[in-house]
């Protein structure tokens, strides 16, 4: 074992010893000051209580389908549910695979879903809106500018806040993202970890959260691959494994494909943490923090506000330094590809997986 390995696992125990695998969840939202002392500590915290207006009344499908009407939305598509995420290609070389994209209305987005429930629709392919790039709010809507904040979902924002008020004053900033997600059982997001303080609301179903922290991200045996795309190349046609070109950077991403498999973690060193988060609830997800999700079999709907984290400080310099250590090597695209054949199976990636946020640290 080397020293950097060493000193990761003694990091790890560490802070588990002093942390726990417990989180604390609150009845009501925080104040600011109590907030600022929670990201302080920068352990997930579940919120009851905080509830966007109207809540309640909202988020069926005849709301959605009568607000957006016939408004086109960006729509990820995969064969099967796994999107930005490891993937074997036709070839036996795994990929780090980014959607396809397809334009739908909301209509047809929740009849797939409702498909997908009552088996209606005989389809493997899983639809998930999860675009991720501020499809509500994004930064140029906050920004002192004359520049057009373009939204799909601008005829939403009435019923969405553009600010988490006890936050946005905590952190002295506005969010630099809101996102809107909608989805089923069919899709799973893939183990990672966002540069983000990340307030994340769900309003209709349940999501599944699994959990760890930035010093246990040794465990999840980071690789980099090669990257590619599913395409369509007709409409008729099923959807396809496309490699990008060579000269793409390869992505660094978890090879672990499901953290909750067994003997996917190295035992009594990792302490995976999972919570069901229903509908009402909150859950604070701080920066760095390693995440799996899944979600229940109804339609499932969820709102996340993304605050940049603070360079200044101890925080980004250490996150930065624990991904650091633990870096893989980074190779040229031919050269992974030839590497990670056939070694999927050992740990349990699907041959057949925030589009998150992809970046290197």
């Amino acid at each position: 074992m080397s020293r950097a390995m060493e000193s990761l696992k003694w990091f790890s125990r560490e802070y588990h010893d002093l942390n726990g695998s417990h989180i604390d969840i609150l009845d009501k939202p925080p104040t600011p000051l109590e907030f600022s002392r929670i990201a302080h500590i920068s352990r997930p915290v579940v919120i009851h209580g905080f509830r966007i207006p109207a809540t309640k009344d909202l988020w069926t499908n005849e709301y959605l389908c009568d607000k957006m009407e016939d408004r086109p939305i960006s729509v990820s598509v995969t064969p099967n549910g796994l999107a930005d995420a490891v993937t074997m290609g036709p070839d036996g070389a795994s990929y780090f695979v980014e959607p396809h994209i397809e334009l739908m209305s909301m209509r047809d987005l929740l009849s797939k879903l409702d498909g997908d429930i009552t088996g209606s629709v005989e389809t493997s392919e899983a639809c998930y809106l999860q675009s991720q790039n501020g499809n509500v709010y994004s930064a140029t809507y906050f920004a002192d500018n004359t520049a057009k904040d373009f939204s799909e979902f601008h005829v939403l924002r009435p019923d969405i806040p553009s600010d988490v008020l006890w936050c946005s004053e905590a952190f002295n900033k506005h969010p630099d993202a809101v996102n809107l997600w909608i989805g089923d059982s069919k899709s799973t997001t893939s183990i990672h970890c966002d540069p983000y303080e990340n307030i994340y609301t769900v309003v209709r179903g349940v999501k599944y959260f699994t959990l760890l922290p930035p010093s246990e991200g040794w465990c999840l045996q980071e690789r980099t691959y090669p990257h590619a795309q599913y395409i369509r190349p007709s409409p008729s046609a099923e959807l396809c494994i496309k490699p990008s070109p060579a000269s793409t950077p390869p992505i660094r991403w978890s090879s672990v494909s499901d953290p909750n498999y067994p003997g996917a973690l190295p035992p009594n060193e990792a302490h995976p943490i999972n919570i069901a988060l229903k509908a009402g609830e909150t859950l604070y997800l701080p920066a760095g923090w390693w995440h799996y999700v899944q979600q229940s079999d109804e339609i499932t709907i969820a709102l996340n506000w993304w605050y940049d984290i603070e360079l200044r400080g101890m925080t980004w310099v250490l996150l930065t330094f624990l991904r650091g250590v633990n870096a893989p090597a980074v190779k040229d695209s031919k050269a992974e590809i030839e590497n990670v054949k056939g070694e999927d199976s050992k740990i349990g990636l699907s041959a057949s997986r925030p589009h998150h946020v992809i970046f290197t640290w």
